[in-house]
Order: structure tokens, then C-alpha cells, then sequence
């Protein structure tokens, strides 16, 4: 695979843009665009599976109210 490759620069309306060559393009629908000093950076958004989303949330410290308290028991005839 090539590590580099010259490309030209053209206005989109307001906006400069760069056509990504066909052996630079992502699998990915979004991307992470960031300056560092003189270099542009362009990352893929990977996205994370449930488990890796799950791992990083904290537990709930708030406990739920009790709402079918006043309610009045099933009987099996009523299921």
C-alpha cells in the first residue's frame, strides 16, 4: 500500500476539501478531524461494541421507587 501521495485542493462552497484517493478511504461512515502544528489529522470513528459502552458507565447510585405498590395482586386467572 502506498504511504503517500500527492493530492490537490479545491473549494466545496465555503469549505476546502480533499478527495481521499481510493487506497487512503476509510470503512467508516464518520471521521475525527484534528490539526497538529503543521499536519492535519484524519482518524476513523470506530464504534464501540455494547460491552466497551457498558464497561464505562458508572452504577447507579439512586435507588427506584417501588411503583406497582398500591397496585392490586394479579390473580393466575387474570394473565
Amino acid at each position: 500500500m502506498h504511504t503517500e501521495r500527492h493530492v490537490r485542493l479545491f473549494r466545496n462552497g465555503r469549505n476546502q476539501a480533499v478527495r481521499i484517493p481510493r487506497e487512503f478511504e476509510f470503512d467508516v461512515s464518520e471521521v475525527i478531524m484534528r490539526r497538529e502544528d503543521h499536519r492535519l489529522v484524519i482518524e476513523p470513528v470506530r464504534k464501540k461494541g455494547l460491552l466497551a459502552t457498558l464497561s464505562t458507565m458508572h452504577n447507579m447510585e439512586d435507588s427506584f421507587p417501588d411503583i406497582d405498590e398500591d397496585l392490586q395482586a394479579l390473580d393466575e386467572t387474570d394473565l
